[in-house]
């Protein structure tokens, strides 16, 4: 269907006083004596084009003014009779495209992220996801962008894996038996199965992406991870998108300078290619948000340690709902005062207790620690988790051992240590919850499509 994208009809001036066509959705109609008023969307922009309809020409016009109906139209792009510095269309043809019902859910202007939830596959059409959408798209780019820029070879590491990444087991069985009373033992059901063994979804791409680091150098994997937590709060997602950069010959401090200029680099491709978007989010969502983005991309991130923390939370005074010891694994209430109260902007906190941290973490000299960093923000809490990895062969079996997992599961991640084994460091990121801290949106199934939790999917 021959028609011009409604940004073009913005952005073209060359378009002005000639006659066009453009297609969309109703998003909000009027109607007077002798003239009506529509405002169209068709998903390019944030903006609404007005087409503005002589009741002397087009005389039965109900069926175009219905919210949600789509439409093509025919006309002349003016200036605005209203706007400063935009254009409207004078209507001179209409064509239902698609009818909408009386009952369509999206009546109201403002309605709530709770009941927009309810329903996702209408909810896109809104001005929020409008925006959230298009920045996503943006933030995905400047991920690609800032890598390919920096010789990182991109890495598609497998979704069904036998092994967890976290050593935690809060993993999504994959097989095709499903539900049956035939096997006396799990290991009968899984030597029955596909694979022949236990399978799961991924919950991240870091081994095999080491595998790829030990001989492409510097790598990056950018696709979906599960994790089956039953955390139902507004950070977590059962389904995710993962940013996992993995460097050869790099230690700590290289890989926070790596992840400090890829967060940066991030918002300024934002900053720049959505300015309405962000102009919308700045006025219904965080104020002084861009004010806030632009001080993220023109200073330093603070830099702290564990222990440093636990030491000013405990000085604090404040009455946190989870106690706080050094030991303790840090709540997101913890990590929110740390970088909005006490840093006021971004901050790497470094060395934690390695009981609380992966088994393949480099081991420090104290013993206690292991060389991992969280990048904290104002707002949202931990958006990157980052470490240097094991490379002493001997630490790392120690490290598994003390944990009870399985040497043959991991056989060839292991084999990295024995053929030529180079210091290396990575971290992930989880996309959604760097689209929260840019748009300021505070729950995370409101910056993804269709949001999967406990309990809950379409």
């Amino acid at each position: 269907m021959k028609h011009i994208d409604i940004y073009e009809i913005f952005e073209n001036k060359e378009l002005l006083n000639s006659e066009v066509t453009v297609c969309g959705w109703v998003r909000t109609s009027r109607d007077s004596k002798n003239m009506a008023f529509i405002e169209l969307n068709d998903g390019t922009t944030l903006k609404h084009l007005q087409i503005v309809i002589d009741k002397a020409v087009m005389t039965d016009i109900t069926d175009f003014m219905r919210l949600g109906t789509s439409l093509k139209v025919v006309g002349t792009l003016v200036k605005s009779a209203v706007a400063v510095d935009s254009v409207e269309i004078n209507a001179t043809a209409i064509e239902v495209l698609g009818e909408c019902p009386l009952e369509y859910p999206l009546q109201k202007k403002r309605h709530t992220l709770e009941y927009l939830r309810t329903i996702p596959h209408l909810r896109v059409r809104t001005n929020t996801f409008n925006a959230v959408l298009r920045v996503r798209s943006v933030v995905s780019a400047a991920v690609h962008e800032f890598f390919q820029a920096r010789r990182f070879t991109y890495i598609h590491t497998p979704l069904i894996t036998a092994s967890d990444c976290e050593g935690a087991g809060e993993m999504f069985k994959v097989t095709t038996i499903g539900f049956s009373n035939d096997y006396k033992t799990e290991e009968e059901y899984n030597a029955d199965d596909f694979f022949g063994r236990r399978a799961a979804l991924s919950v991240s791409g870091q081994l095999e992406g080491e595998v790829a680091a030990m001989a492409l150098g510097k790598i990056y994997t950018f696709g979906p991870s599960f994790r089956a937590e039953k955390s139902n709060t507004q950070r977590h997602v059962a389904e995710f998108w993962h940013v996992e950069p993995e460097v050869a010959f790099a230690e700590l401090p290289d890989i926070i300078e790596i992840a400090e200029e890829m967060i940066k680099y991030i918002i300024k491709s934002v900053l720049e290619k959505c300015p309405d978007e962000m102009k919308f989010f700045d006025a219904h969502f965080e104020k002084g948000l861009i004010e806030k983005l632009n001080g993220v991309v023109n200073n330093d991130f603070a830099i702290m340690t564990y222990t440093e923390a636990i030491d000013v939370l405990k000085k604090s005074g404040k009455d946190f709902q989870y106690p706080v010891e050094w030991g303790c694994d840090l709540q997101t209430e913890h990590e929110r005062y740390i970088s909005e109260e006490i840093c006021k902007r971004p901050v790497f906190l470094t060395n934690y207790p390695k009981e609380i941290k992966s088994f393949y973490m480099k081991q420090n000299a104290d013993g206690k620690t292991v060389a991992a960093t969280d990048l904290l923000v104002p707002g949202v809490g931990e958006i990157i988790g980052c470490s240097e990895r094991e490379a002493d062969l001997d630490k790392l079996l120690q490290a598994m051992q003390v944990r009870g997992m399985s040497i043959e599961e991991y056989e060839h991640y292991i084999a990295l240590r024995r053929f030529g084994s180079v210091p290396h460091s990575g971290f992930g990121l989880g996309l959604e919850r760097i689209i929260m801290y840019v748009t300021g949106v505070q729950n995370i199934r409101d910056v993804i499509l269709y949001p999967r939790t406990v309990g809950n999917i379409y």
